[in-house]
């Protein structure tokens, strides 16, 4: 997980830039105005650190520290940086008798903020942040009910938001053998390695498999698809379940982004996968796919709990609204996502991803509220056989 910093200062502009400053660096960020929210803060974020200003409402910084020190008493100690623009050398002593570890004189350059950020929270990491977690090895297979309806849009960017956002390790994997296009949304060159590094390997482990992802700017790995249509054939049917499996147990999330077809490697695919999002705007042709998916995916055994209904383009205008799709198809729509069409294509052709480059638009901010639904999903047993997941 991504360490979690406090801001604590009651400047709109500061807030901004620190917020800003702090994200991109892969920071989770809490807000506070004043004083007393920022200590109520402290008590209920359990932030990693603290970046508490002096002149603060209701209570100043130097009260804020001194609260927090007194009720943390021996059990625990979150690193403070007091941050001011006074230069004088007694308001940093008071600063740091008050409980300061570190000051900061207003304005700082954000390298050097970054830098005593960095030392403080290696400093006082606990052990267990140290020696880490288990993944929580999801592995969800985005599905488009037709072409064009935004599906790779919508698995790389969620992917991005449950990396940069969320904090957790993230595989982006192109299902789409022949005719995959995260190499080019994601301004890749056909000298990069893909699936079939992996197939044409006489076995296929952990560290294969390591050798092969590549690291996209974002943080996120990825599993690209062949270099040509031809070299497809090379993966099978038995290939798909066996690496997504290898993935899940390095991997928090292993987003597959498949195209249309039902056919044996992507019925494989679904197999192993804990949900499947299936990716639909409101129009007819589309609402008369997703029932007939809907009505394969019944018949194959799986349990409706299994399939969820993205929407995208939500609020776009086609006549027939979320009320009317839902009716059609006799169930719920579990997700919608808003419509920015000009901002989606123009972040793909540019091979930069609006949630790495644009995370606070209108249509980051919709597909970081779904990657925070995802997130919050409850998780499948570990170790579950795949057949027992449907």
């Amino acid at each position: 997980m991504p360490a979690k910093i406090l801001v604590v200062d009651d400047d709109p502009n500061v807030q901004r830039l620190l917020q800003y400053t702090l994200k991109q660096e892969g920071y989770e960020v809490v807000i506070a105005s004043d004083g007393a929210e920022g200590f109520r803060l402290w008590g209920a974020e359990a932030p990693d650190l603290i970046l508490l200003d002096v002149m603060l409402p209701k209570l100043d910084g130097y009260q804020v520290a001194t609260k927090i020190r007194t009720e943390e008493g021996t059990t625990g100690h979150v690193p403070i940086i007091m941050l001011t623009a006074e230069r004088e050398v007694e308001q940093k002593v008071r600063g740091l008798r008050a409980g300061a570890d570190d000051y900061l004189i207003k304005p700082f350059h954000p390298a050097e903020l970054m830098a005593r950020i960095k030392s403080l929270l290696a400093r006082f990491a606990p052990h267990e942040a140290m020696v880490g977690r288990p993944p929580l090895g999801r592995v969800l297979a985005l599905y488009g009910a037709k072409g064009g309806v935004g599906t790779t849009t919508i698995a790389i960017n969620a992917a991005i938001a449950l990396h940069r956002e969320l904090g957790r390790k993230v595989a982006l994997v192109d299902g789409n053998l022949q005719f995959g296009d995260h190499r080019v949304f994601l301004d890749l060159g056909l000298d990069k390695k893909s699936i079939v590094d992996i197939v044409t390997a006489p076995t296929i482990d952990q560290d294969l498999i390591r050798q092969v992802m590549v690291k996209h700017d974002s943080g996120v790995d990825l599993l690209l698809a062949p270099p040509s249509p031809e070299t497809a054939e090379l993966v099978t049917q038995d290939h798909m379940p066996i690496i997504l499996e290898q993935l899940r147990t390095l991997y928090d999330y292993v987003l597959i982004d498949i195209d249309k077809r039902l056919d044996d490697i992507n019925l494989g695919i679904l197999e192993t996968a804990d949900t499947m999002f299936v990716v639909m705007t409101a129009d007819l042709s589309c609402l008369k796919n997703v029932r007939l998916v809907l009505e394969t995916i019944g018949h194959l055994g799986y349990s409706a709990s299994k399939v969820q209904l993205v929407l995208n383009r939500s609020n776009a205008f086609t006549g027939i609204n979320v009320k009317n799709a839902e009716g059609a198809l006799k169930r719920t729509i579990d997700h919608q996502i808003v419509n920015e069409y000009r901002g989606a294509i123009s972040a793909l052709n540019s091979g930069a991803p609006f949630m790495f480059t644009k995370a606070d638009s209108l249509l980051g901010r919709s597909l970081l509220d779904f990657a925070r639904v995802v997130d919050k999903a409850p998780a499948m047993a570990a170790g579950q056989p795949a057949l027992l997941r449907r």
